[in-house]
């Protein structure tokens, strides 16, 4: 099977191809068929693949295969390979990527039926598939790159794919150039790895690596530059703005992208170049200090948003953070624990989501919503859980991959377990007011709403019972020692921390001090959820419109903390007052000065000389004798 590996991404390549030339000419559920059935297909080699690794482990080998396809580039010393990389951790990410890819793929096929640019939509999607496999798939950082810069342009044609609406437009556009910052980190530190261990291959730069001092400032620098591009693609402070804002594409391109995959771009990068980071410890502290204050900006911005979308999306930037508080503080696997987790129950989430604008008739503001639960109980079942698994209420899945996290944040520094602590009390008292705010009290839409309201078709709803019982089941996979598991996924991720694990020490928490954190986070977490279900269903407390007078923490986290605000005073209108400057100096006073005279000059010179083609035989008599003359005067001068 190994040697149909290549098919893995090249069959969602063939889809986008197919779409998108056919769109046109394609019946819709032709263009669903394709681009349902290539994800599809590519989810069941994956599984065959993941097969194969998994026996490979159970036989205690490390399971890394390198499938080589061709030489790419030789320039002198150097050769780049283009070749795939198959071992426990893109396994698993193989299985994410496609598997709920294709569920969402067959949820748009119902959710985006009636859009006039339904073949455009499933080309793109297929597209966004195949580089999100190329970038987990690559055996080296340049093809990771490519991947990397590909799920970066697809993110952008997705998000404005209404690119009819400005807003839409720009959001889009805002996404593309905050990605681009980091991307710009990402390719300075592949330059940087080729000058320091003249490869880009995983394997050589890891071992050469792994022989470098602890704190080396080479290594310094390529982990920093490495994280600048985690930043941008997983959007933590300060590039995380653009996520919010990517709202407005489809809610299926909000919980593959946003969700499930390329979001957890960044930290599959980190994961995967972990002796790196390990290496150079100022860095980790760097993340572990970014993470958390992201986790908590975003989470504090969440609890006044009326937006269903929007709070889920702070909800993800949130989440983000403390999936980079666990890379900070050496917690690999517990981070990759918490990708998968948050995977589920945020794809579930957001397709949630859709299902409610779907039955709403495109409604997305909370506020107006409200009883939703006797219209649409399946919706509401799954959104249940989902909030339950993402609040960390046992046993869901995201209590043990959140509860891991701060138990190693604990141990390393109970300041971090402190504040990731009170990020958890904020996500489960927004995640909670969002669930009753939609589906319980009285119906607060429009009678035209009501009269439409339904649950969703088969189609979305199959996808959101599949992701629901993922979510209820999910924590088994990494379930720790103190509640009887075995640390599964830790065991078949342990190959690839082999450098890591010789250069740092075992963690091993008691299991009194994991009992009391578990007791902790879970009580306080029931105990907001009975705070939000008091405000908001028993009070029947719903927010206030838009432009009431209110408290000055409410304004500050309605207002997001007015970072956007900021960036436009700081970056964008200088820089757009700077490019009106060079346009009007430079570019048009001289560049286009330059060019516009030398065109004036040719044209007069042209207007001057077209007088000596006059037509008159009595010029060109004139000219002729003056001719002559001047001949004969230049020669008597020179005798």
């Amino acid at each position: 099977m190994m040697e149909l590996i290549w098919l893995i991404p090249l069959i969602p390549l063939l889809g986008f191809i197919i779409n998108g030339l056919g769109q046109y000419n394609f019946s819709k559920f032709v263009i669903g068929l394709i681009g349902c059935g290539t994800v599809l297909c590519s989810f069941l080699l994956s599984c065959s693949l993941f097969g194969q690794v998994l026996n490979a482990r159970n036989a205690g080998e490390d399971a890394a295969t390198v499938y080589h396809l061709f030489d790419w580039l030789t320039v002198g010393d150097f050769n780049l390979k283009f070749s795939f990389l198959l071992d426990p951790l893109s396994s698993i990410m193989l299985l994410i990527v496609t598997g709920i890819g294709f569920l969402i793929h067959l949820y748009s096929y119902c959710y985006m039926h009636s859009d006039e640019s339904f073949g455009r939509f499933f080309a793109y999607l297929n597209l966004f598939i195949f580089f999100m496999l190329l970038l987990v798939l690559g055996s080296n950082y340049l093809i990771m790159f490519i991947g990397w810069e590909g799920v970066g342009l697809c993110s952008y044609l997705l998000i404005g794919f209404w690119y009819k609406n400005s807003s839409y437009a720009s959001a889009a556009k805002k996404a593309f150039v905050m990605n681009r910052i980091g991307d710009l980190g990402f390719l300075i530190a592949v330059f940087a790895i080729i000058a320091t261990f003249g490869t880009v291959e995983y394997a050589e730069v890891f071992s050469k690596a792994s022989e470098f001092p602890l704190g080396d400032a080479t290594l310094l620098l390529i982990t920093l530059l490495l994280f600048i591009a985690a930043t941008g693609k997983s959007a933590q402070i300060p590039l995380f703005t653009w996520l919010p804002d990517a709202m407005a594409g489809p809610t299926p391109v909000s919980a593959l992208i946003h969700a499930a995959t390329m979001v957890t771009a960044g930290i599959y990068m980190i994961i995967r170049s972990n002796i790196l980071f390990t290496l150079s410890p100022l860095t980790l502290q760097i993340i572990a200090v970014i993470g958390v204050a992201t986790a908590l900006v975003a989470a504090f911005i969440a609890v006044t948003q009326n937006d269903i979308k929007k709070v889920l999306a702070y909800s993800t930037v949130s989440q983000l953070g403390y999936m980079f508080l666990g890379l900070g503080v050496g917690a690999y696997t517990a981070a990759f624990f918490h990708v998968l987790t948050h995977a589920f129950f945020k794809a579930l989430l957001f397709l949630g989501a859709g299902s409610v604008i779907h039955g709403m008739h495109h409604e997305q503001d909370m506020r107006k919503m409200g009883g939703l639960k006797k219209y649409m109980p399946i919706t509401y079942a799954t959104m249940l859980i989902g909030t339950i698994a993402i609040a960390g209420i046992p046993p869901f899945s995201g209590f043990f991959s959140k509860d891991e996290i701060l138990a190693f944040s604990f141990e390393s520094n109970p300041i971090l377990w402190g504040l990731g602590f009170v990020g958890a009390i904020f996500t489960a008292y927004y995640m909670f007011r969002m669930l009753f705010l939609t589906f319980f009290g009285k119906f607060r839409g429009t009678e035209e709403q009501a009269h439409h309201l339904h649950e969703s078709p088969v189609q979305m709803t199959l996808p959101l019972i599949v992701l629901a019982v993922l979510s209820v089941v999910g924590g088994v996979i990494n379930l720790p020692s103190a509640l009887g598991g075995g640390h599964w996924l830790a065991n078949f991720l342990s190959p690839i921390f082999t450098y890591t694990n010789a250069r740092l020490p075992e963690v091993h928490l008691e299991h009194s001090t994991e009992y009391i954190l578990m007791a902790v986070s879970a009580l306080a977490a029931i105990i907001m959820a009975v705070v939000a279900y008091q405000k908001y269903v028993k009070k029947s407390d719903v927010p206030q419109e838009d432009g009431m007078e209110q408290g000055a923490l409410y304004n500050l986290s309605y207002n997001k903390l007015y970072f956007d605000e900021l960036y436009n005073a700081l970056f964008v209108k200088p820089l757009n007052s700077l490019s009106k400057i060079l346009y009007k100096i430079v570019d048009k006073g001289t560049i286009d000065g330059i060019v516009n005279g030398v065109a004036d000059l040719i044209n007069a010179s042209g207007r001057g000389i077209r007088q000596l083609q006059s037509g008159y035989v009595g010029f060109y008599i004139i000219m002729m004798v003056l001719g002559a003359a001047a001949i004969l005067l230049y020669g008597l001068l020179n005798i």
